[in-house]
């Protein structure tokens, strides 16, 4: 007659495991953390310089002549929106329009409901670097977000 023996694992041994699953678990909990800021702080850095680089080209058709320009603006556009639905271009003999951007990227760090045009603070022209505000025109863009970053600095100063 054969003899079955019964294996398996005891409840020690389970609570041990479990124990170390939820240590290890509870060190990678601050790194994954960590990572998704990294990446919010880089989609931030990349929409920053998608509007900004836009905000230049559309001064630039400005300053060539290929956009109109009233003589007492500084060339930046009037709403950030422009940059999307496009302005026409005077040197076009079939009057098509120049596009700088297909869509306004969000602010990361805004909340979820607040998306594209919204999620930006503006700063015109005439406004001093110190105390960026909305004007006339947009000739820069920031976050709204007072969240300090990884480098310690707030997130509406980038």
């Amino acid at each position: 007659m054969k003899q079955f023996c019964v294996r398996g694992f005891t409840l020690v041994e389970i609570l041990v495991t479990l124990t170390l699953i939820s240590l290890i678990a509870s060190m990678a909990f601050p790194l994954i953390q960590l990572d998704q800021k990294r990446q919010q702080e880089r989609e931030l850095k990349e929409a920053l310089s998608q509007i900004r680089t836009a905000l230049d080209r559309y001064k630039q058709a400005a300053d060539e002549g290929r956009i109109y320009m009233a003589v007492d603006s500084s060339g930046y556009p009037k709403k950030l929106s422009d940059l999307v639905d496009g302005v026409p271009d005077l040197k076009d003999i079939k009057g098509r329009k120049i596009y700088f951007l297909r869509r306004i990227p969000t602010d990361p760090f805004v909340p979820d409901q607040t998306v594209g045009v919204n999620s930006w603070a503006l700063r015109s022209y005439a406004s001093p670097p110190t105390a960026p505000e909305a004007g006339d025109d947009v000739y820069d863009v920031h976050s709204k977000s007072k969240k300090s970053s990884l480098n310690g600095t707030t997130y509406d100063t980038w």
